[in-house]
């Protein structure tokens, strides 16, 4: 009897649960049943770029949300409790290794760069894919994945997310056409305090060995120190050392040229028309970003499944028309939303992004460059030489910043002694004077 009521009772709060699950509501607007979720949920953390998605905001498609949608209403069943979406942004890839190294947090998903993922790789840090979930991988382009994926052969590791080059955005109402075509722009003195530089030492050192026909994967100290005699060079002429500030100082004319992504150029372009682009004759680095788990996630299935879902065709369509840059998913660039939506970006969007190939190929990108033009992981050694030098850059910009304030300082507090002194001097003379003036007429 016992037995039979528990029976009945356990019967009983399945079917309420089951029917919580998977509530409908009517949706208002297309008369359309719209499923509710109103289960337990597990929150999937993604630790991305900044601005490296589509998230609703303009009128854009939140790819997050409709991934949570799609799992809660597709997958709960399977896997007992519905999903939310923690997203989360870095400035570069080296903030993004210190946190995944130390665990100074805890992520599922994240998206590095090409040498990074090398790196994370390397360290033991991320988790071999399982491609039983990942079903969708065969719409990514067969000339980025498998061994062609050099950063990660086979893909054992990462699904490529994005890919590009960068060049050089410039504002074409400052500066002379002649001046342009090569990195040599961003050490010409003429545009002195209108240039901006990188501000992550990878991609900085990258524009002067690019320049200088050096080896950017280079294990050898004196190219470094080539690199950084350029870089020194440079400084005087450097406005900034700069991230995302570029958007803003590019826009609004107040630099006049900077290295930057190629896909970020559209943004720029749409609000400012006077705005450039090109690829520089010396050569320039190729890039690809790509999804991976981390060894410290908690849901490393989950984090699978977001990942197949962001092979398939709607968002990835929306996070490339939102993000700019070129995709590898082989639905995307001819998907007619997609090419509508470039289009109203500039004219030059498919030459840019996809028909300028990026190898050393004659007409490619890097045709006058004699190295592999993306980037390597490095060895604990070059890599701390490499952040040492960085960081004699920038210590020695703020000494000279320093040594200028104090300068300054010292001509101000100068001129304030003798302006001190003269006064004092008349105001002696005066009392003098009065006291001659006294004593003639006693």
């Amino acid at each position: 009897m016992k037995s039979s009521l528990k029976f009945l009772v356990l019967t009983v709060f399945l079917l309420m649960f089951s029917f919580a699950l998977f509530a409908c509501g009517e949706d208002a607007e297309d008369g359309e049943e719209e499923f509710v979720f109103d289960g337990p949920t597990i929150t999937l953390n993604v630790y991305n770029w900044g601005e490296y998605i589509s998230d609703g905001s303009e009128g854009t498609l939140d790819v997050n949300k409709l991934f949570e949608d799609y799992f809660n209403k597709n997958l709960s069943s399977k896997y007992g409790f519905g999903v939310e979406v923690n997203y989360t942004t870095y400035a570069n890839n080296e903030e993004m290794y210190q946190k995944i190294k130390f665990g100074a947090g805890s992520y599922d998903i994240i998206i590095p760069s090409d040498y990074m993922i090398e790196m994370l790789r390397e360290d033991g840090l991320l988790i071999p894919l399982d491609y039983s979930i990942i079903t969708n991988f065969d719409n990514i382009r067969d000339d980025l994945k498998g061994e062609k994926a050099t950063y990660d052969p086979g893909n054992v590791y990462s699904v490529p997310y994005t890919y590009g080059m960068v060049g050089i955005i410039y504002n074409s109402a400052f500066v002379d056409e002649e001046d342009t075509g090569s990195w040599s722009l961003l050490w010409n003195d003429k545009y002195a305090g209108k240039l901006l530089q990188f501000n992550n030492p990878r991609d900085a050192f990258g524009t002067a060995m690019y320049y200088n026909n050096i080896n950017i994967n280079s294990t050898d100290k004196a190219d470094w120190d080539l690199a950084l005699e350029s870089l020194l060079k440079q400084r005087p002429l450097i406005q900034a050392y700069v991230n995302d500030e570029i958007f803003n100082k590019m826009t609004t004319a107040s630099a006049v040229a900077a290295p930057y992504y190629a896909g970020d150029f559209f943004t720029m372009a749409e609000k400012n028309e006077d705005l450039a682009f090109y690829y520089p004759e010396e050569g320039t680095n190729y890039f690809v970003d790509a999804m991976c788990v981390p060894k410290t996630a908690k849901y490393p299935e989950i984090a699978m499944e977001y990942i197949n879902f962001m092979l398939t065709e709607e968002p990835a369509v929306a996070n490339a028309a939102y993000i700019g840059y070129a995709s590898p998913n082989k639905l995307v660039r001819y998907n007619e939303d997609y090419r509508a939506q470039m289009d109203e970006y500039h004219e030059d969007w498919e030459y840019i992004l996809y028909e300028k190939n990026p190898g050393r190929e004659p007409g490619g990108a890097n045709e006058n460059y004699d190295y592999d033009p993306i980037y390597k992981s490095f060895d604990s050694e070059i890599q701390e030489y490499a952040n040492t030098l960085w960081e004699s850059l920038k210590t020695e910009n703020s000494t000279e910043l320093w040594v200028h304030i104090v300068s300054a300082l010292i001509v101000v507090g100068v001129i304030g002694l003798a302006v001190y002194s003269i006064y004092i001097r008349k105001k002696r003379s005066k009392h003098y004077r009065l006291r001659d003036k006294k004593a003639r007429s006693k």
